[in-house]
This record gives C-alpha cells, sequence and structure tokens, in this order.
C-alpha cells in the first residue's frame, strides 16, 4: 500500500536510513497538488512578496499562511481526489492536516521549492471526545505534513492546527524556521501527553487518496468509513 513503514527509534525520532537527494519531480503540479493554478500562484506571491526570493524565508511565510488562514476541519470531506485539491482547499479555507498539507506543498512548488508528500501514524493522548467517538479511536492513520527541501536537506513541517485551536486546546502552536523539522509536540503547555508518533508511511510526489482510505477502512472499519462518506453526501450541495 504505501511505499515504505518506518517505525520511531525510542527517543520518538525519525530513523534516517541515507541521505536523499532532490528530484525534480518535487517542483511539478499533479492533479491534485495544483501548483500551476492560478489562485495558487497568486496566493503563494501575495504570501512571499517581502522574502527577498529566499527559499527559507518564502518556506516560512507559506507555512504560517496555511497553518493560519486555513481553519482545521476534522470533518472536512476526504474521499475524492476533489477533496485535497490545493486550489480547492485554498477557495474553502479550511481543511484536516492531508488536505492543509496538499496545499502547503502546492504553494511551495509554486515558489519554485520542491516540497512533497509525508504520512504518518500518530496517537493524539487529547482529542476530543467527540472526534474519538466519530472516529472510534485516538489513533489516527495517515496523518499528513509536508517536507520542504531547503539548503540541501529536507525539512518537515505540520501545517495542521492553527493557532486560534492551539490556544482554545491549550497547546502551544507550532513554530517552523525553515531548518528544524516542525512536528507534533508530545506534551501540552499543561505537560500533559499530547502527540506520540507511532510510523512512517513514506513521501509522495502527490496525495495518495485510494491508499489512505484503503488504511482508513483497515483501521477504523469499513462501515465506519463508509457512514462518513453517506453522511458528507447528504450534507453536499447541489
Amino acid at each position: 500500500m504505501f511505499n515504505f513503514v518506518q517505525r520511531l527509534d525510542k527517543g520518538g525520532c525519525f530513523k534516517v536510513v541515507s541521505k536523499e537527494r532532490m528530484d525534480n519531480k518535487y517542483l511539478l503540479p499533479t492533479a491534485i497538488i495544483d501548483s500551476d493554478h492560478k489562485k495558487v500562484i497568486e496566493f503563494a506571491n501575495d504570501t512571499v512578496k517581502s522574502a527577498n526570493n529566499d527559499p527559507v524565508e518564502m518556506a516560512v511565510k507559506l507555512y504560517y499562511a496555511v497553518r493560519d488562514d486555513i481553519w482545521y476541519d476534522p470533518y472536512y470531506p476526504f474521499y475524492l481526489p476533489e477533496h485535497y485539491r490545493a486550489s480547492n482547499v485554498l477557495k474553502t479555507k479550511r481543511g484536516f492536516c492531508v488536505s492543509k498539507a496538499s496545499l502547503l506543498c502546492a504553494l511551495g512548488r509554486a515558489c519554485g521549492i520542491p516540497t512533497r508528500i509525508g504520512l504518518a501514524t500518530v496517537r493524539n493522548h487529547l482529542a476530543t471526545e467527540k472526534l474519538i467517538e466519530y472516529i472510534g479511536s485516538d489513533i489516527f492513520v495517515c496523518h499528513g505534513f509536508i517536507e520542504f527541501y531547503l539548503e540541501d536537506e529536507w525539512v518537515k513541517a505540520t501545517p495542521t492546527f492553527n493557532q486560534e485551536l492551539c490556544q482554545k486546546h491549550n497547546v502551544v502552536p507550532l513554530e517552523f524556521d525553515g531548518r528544524q523539522d516542525s512536528i507534533f509536540h508530545a506534551y501540552n503547555m499543561e505537560k500533559k501527553q499530547f502527540m506520540e508518533y507511532l510510523e512512517f508511511h513514506g513521501v509522495y510526489t502527490d496525495i495518495p487518496v485510494k491508499a489512505i482510505l484503503k488504511a482508513w477502512e483497515k483501521a477504523y472499519g469499513k462501515d465506519r468509513v463508509h457512514k462518513w462518506i453517506d453522511d458528507l453526501e447528504k450534507i453536499k450541495p447541489r
């Protein structure tokens, strides 16, 4: 299903197998990560116009724009490629981790920064009762993030939770400086366990929608996933 699975070490860090060279495919638009879309290009250009063409500074500005301007919505549609399409996420101004990652990936490519999608499985120890009841677990399979290629290194960035949401749940908003990996905090501001990384599933040029759906059906059950889809179809605008 996935390219590979890479376990975390005991310290909670991703194991490094080898230093990977950048591939130009991470600069190209796809059907979902439509970095060539007019609105995506316009938003990217407006966001980085004061960055002096510095890729690190541009990546940082793009990160904060997606983190805070796109509202985190765990109930956002997920079952069709169009739900992840960067231009659509930009239009609706909301999305969950994978859809927000798709937009950030497209913005990075629109600015000439090699960018790719990463997927991991995490346990959210502070997930709300409502979300746990909805999903059936506090384990979130196929959590999405991105990697920018900056200064000859791949750097992880996680634009999932907007600042307002973090303040509401007493979690420090994730910062990103373009040089250090930005992944979920292990603890919140009250020293309660927050996010635990369980598995790293690999990196992708595009959103592997079918693989994500299969993984969710396996983790949460086909009936539950199909009910999510049925419920979303009932409220879909006609």
